[in-house]
């Protein structure tokens, strides 16, 4: 199989993230008229407190079931948005969810108080004790904010991967305890039976993409593709590469740009999901990944034996020439960053110019392959040396390699400061926000 060549999206075509992110939208919007319509069909209590606490359940019934869609990896929306995207969605959703939870008990419990003339602990102590799902319902309450403890910045960089992974499966948890406690407690799910046809639809759409995104669609196509590590080539002192082979690969709609959690299935290594781009583009009879031993996982894939199994979820990512808006490009690699850089190189048409920025020479991994590429494709290859500062892709430096930047799409891997300062180099230079390309490794639950 050939590497699919992607022609620039037409001018006045709509842009396939604007298309997604705007259906997106479009999907909550609409079910939160829905949900309104029908919290006002079934009236309101005499309280103000207890109404405004259940409209806030409602909504952050919405925003758990919208939750488990932006977390369901489903092929259509991550070619478009990117996992990187979805996951700065979904935290923020979770931030907004939490806050809606808040709201409900404390204005349900306020509410309730005010009526019965008890103070809100023991109001909340008793609805607990009296009251059906209730309890349930602060079992959920204080998974969810475990979840978002060990989801913020400072608690995220000090978990291992896997650790924070298994405490995040405690939302499925919280997510069938808050439904059970909607279903026994709910005015609004009980009020007709459009209502209660409703939430089940919406409960069934969200949970059903989470087993078919993250379950179904990864044991098919394991099973199906049944890969194993062919070879194992050493790049460099601390990097290598890893060649996978399998059966159908032709039929893996695997894009350059793209990358894969692999678990390599020997003893010691079967439980670890570790995110590696492709670093060639796919031709349908092997894959090719590239990592550079910075931690126990990577460090590791040069020990690994050919005619291992391979478990790979994926592909993932919207690092794809699906998303080019003009003929021609600029890919920009920083370090490792140069893996989906290279097979993007691979396959993308029309003049392309290329910068590699390392600290020297001998840093820059894949640089034959690259000369290679660009030699045969008629690209220009820059390689950037130098410590950080002074930055060599600043504004200026950047436009004297670049004269036409502002008319290419810029596709940009590399360490995060090294991305963020492109960016703001990028955005100094006038380069349209829609023709920069580029995605962050960030793996929701």
């Amino acid at each position: 199989m050939t590497t699919v060549q992607s022609p620039p999206v037409p001018p006045t075509a709509i842009r396939p993230k604007v298309v997604a992110r705007t259906g997106l939208y479009a999907v909550l919007a609409a079910n939160a008229a829905v949900v309104t319509l029908f919290a006002v069909q079934a009236g309101f209590a005499s309280n103000a407190l207890v109404v405004i606490g259940r409209f806030a359940g409602l909504y952050s019934a919405l925003l758990m079931a919208f939750q488990l869609l932006l977390v369901a990896r489903l092929p259509w929306l991550d070619r478009r948005i990117g996992m990187d995207r979805l996951t700065n969605w979904h935290r923020w959703t979770g931030f907004s969810l939490l806050w809606t939870l808040v709201g409900h008990v404390v204005f349900i419990t306020f509410g309730y108080a005010e009526s019965s003339s008890m103070n809100p602990v023991s109001q909340l102590v008793d609805l607990a004790e009296t009251v059906e799902g209730v309890l349930r319902a602060a079992v959920a309450m204080v998974l969810i904010l475990v979840i978002g403890g060990v989801s913020g910045r400072w608690a995220r960089r000090r978990l291992a991967y896997e650790t924070w992974h298994f405490i995040h499966l405690y939302t499925y948890v919280a997510v069938v305890l808050a439904f059970t406690h909607q279903v026994a407690v709910g005015t609004t799910f009980t009020a007709s039976s459009a209502a209660t046809a409703y939430w089940y639809a919406v409960w069934g759409v969200a949970l059903g993409s989470v087993l078919l995104g993250r379950v179904v669609l990864p044991l098919w196509r394991n099973w199906r593709h049944q890969l194993r590590v062919e070879a194992v080539v050493p790049e460099a002192d601390n990097v290598v590469s890893v060649y996978i082979t399998g059966r159908h690969l032709d039929r893996l709609p695997a894009r350059a740009g793209q990358f894969f959690l692999w678990r390599f299935l020997t003893k010691d290594r079967w439980w670890q999901a570790n995110p590696f781009s492709l670093s060639a583009a796919p031709d349908g009879t092997r894959l090719r990944l590239t990592a550079k031993a910075a931690g126990d996982g990577s460090a590791g894939l040069r020990h690994l034996e050919p005619g291992t199994r391979v478990f790979a979820e994926g592909p993932y990512g919207a690092f794809t020439a699906m998303h080019r808006t003009r003929p021609e490009a600029l890919l920009i690699a920083g370090g490792v960053g140069v893996t989906p850089i290279r097979a993007l190189l691979e396959e993308i048409d029309g003049h392309a110019v290329v910068i590699y920025r390392v600290a020297g020479e001998r840093d820059a991994v894949l640089y034959d392959e690259l000369h290679e590429l660009a030699l045969a494709k008629g690209a220009e290859l820059h390689l950037v040396t130098g410590p950080p500062v002074p930055d060599r892709l600043a504004p200026r430096e950047l436009a004297a390699l670049v004269p036409d930047i502002a008319e290419r799409d810029v596709f940009l891997c590399g360490p995060p400061p090294m991305m963020n300062a492109v960016l703001g180099t990028l955005r100094e230079l006038d380069v349209p926000k829609p023709q920069i390309h580029f995605e962050r490794f960030s793996l929701a639950g």
